[in-house]
């Protein structure tokens, strides 16, 4: 009887201590997914997209989807992401790509199809803000 006693009390020993484990195993997923998607949603980034062009857009020289942090300036994120060359808050040269000596053009933008009223060094950015940057004559 006491053989029978240890047996049933070594066997109920097992099965609780595997249903335990069990329970523990199918709620960790369940905590890792809710950590996923926090963490996705964390990761999550705001964009804009930026396409550098000459003479009102008949030659696209780069178009770029950049992250962005609420806030951003885009005189900052663009010479975070390409080779900017300025002066006062005047860009004069994106990538290498510059008005002639004598060419009486520069570098104009827009934000959302609208001419921006503000300089880059000045312009808060949006997220999916479509913002253009084109060389062309000033007239």
């Amino acid at each position: 009887m006491k053989r029978f006693l240890m047996l049933l009390s070594t066997i109920l020993f097992t099965v609780g201590l595997l249903l335990g484990c069990s329970s523990t195993e199918e709620s960790a997923p369940e905590e890792s997914s809710a950590a996923n998607e926090e963490d996705a949603s964390e990761v999550a980034e705001e964009t804009i997209t930026v396409t550098i062009s000459k003479d009102e857009g008949e030659e696209v020289i780069a178009e770029e989807e950049i992250e962005i942090d609420e806030g951003d300036i885009l005189m900052d994120v663009m010479k975070d992401n390409f080779d900017i060359e300025e002066d006062g808050g005047f860009i004069n040269s994106i990538d290498g790509v510059a008005p002639e000596e004598d060419e009486e053009k520069s570098w104009i933008y827009s934000v959302n199809d609208e001419m921006a009223m503000v300089g880059a060094d000045e312009y808060e950015l949006e997220a999916d803000d479509d913002v253009v940057f084109d060389l062309q004559p000033w007239e």
